[in-house]
């Protein structure tokens, strides 16, 4: 049986009046609950400069929460986040229409990391970022969702002109903005010693896959989010700052 170790923070930054990231996380109660459902990790960066991103944040996260106690043993990790996901889509939509024209453009970005047995299953839309360290590397598990990373994948445009474009934080889907939602799922298998990292650019943005391999292997993780966020607004910090830990100790 899985056997991690877990820790999230969560801070406004230097700039943003309020944080509009949301997280949260469903531990098993019991050894059977481990093999039945596993655990389910959380983050979602609802989209700065459009009304209440906060609402559609909570919204997204507080979805797929109580979406994962009501999933039933045979059913796939890989089949449930992504029908989680959609749900938290269709929910945060159905918010933004209730509150009439000024909530009609409430949209989030989510990444969600699921464990059960020895594998991850990770599903997202938007650029919030699932990463996994492992023996000295830091790799993204997820694509980022924006219109130059789109361009980039087309062969429209290269790295360079990708990163330098004014398009590399323009979203090109996020939670909330249709009734349906293309997302991104995949599968990976994990080991003891791997850790997972889930985090809203207001992270990634700043702070480097060398960094996430030099601080996550600290032993105290609270440290480690301490850590990472200090060094996110030393070297930007306009955003919110959230980010999301777990360690695979056997």
């Amino acid at each position: 049986m899985l056997d991690v170790q877990f820790a999230q923070l969560t801070d406004p930054g230097l700039i943003r009046p309020h944080n509009e990231d949301a997280l949260g996380h469903v531990a098993p109660r019991t050894p059977d609950e481990a093999r039945t459902h596993g655990w389910l990790f959380a983050l979602a960066d609802g989209v700065g400069g459009q009304d209440r991103g906060e609402v559609a944040s909570r919204v997204a996260i507080e979805t797929l929460l109580s979406g994962f106690h009501k999933i039933t043993p045979s059913e796939p990790l890989t089949a449930a986040i992504p029908r989680l996901v959609q749900a938290a889509n269709s929910h945060v939509f159905e918010t933004a229409m209730a509150t009439g024209p000024a909530g009609s453009s409430m949209a989030t970005t989510v990444v969600a990391c699921a464990l059960r047995y020895d594998r991850a299953v990770v599903s997202h839309v938007g650029d919030s970022r699932c990463y996994l360290v492992r023996q000295g590397y830091a790799v993204p598990l997820t694509r980022d969702h924006t219109v130059s990373n789109e361009q980039l994948r087309m062969g429209l445009v290269s790295s360079r002109e990708a990163r330098a474009s004014q398009t590399s934080h323009v979203l090109s889907r996020a939670l909330g903005n249709d009734m349906f939602i293309s997302v991104e799922t995949s599968e990976h298998q994990v080991f003891a010693d791997d850790v997972l990292v889930l985090c809203s650019d207001g992270l990634h943005h700043s702070v480097s896959a060398t960094d996430l391999v030099q601080l996550t292997y600290q032993a105290d993780l609270d440290q480690t989010l301490e850590d990472l966020v200090t060094l996110a607004k030393q070297r930007d910090g306009s955003d919110n700052i959230s980010v999301q830990i777990i360690r695979v100790r056997s």
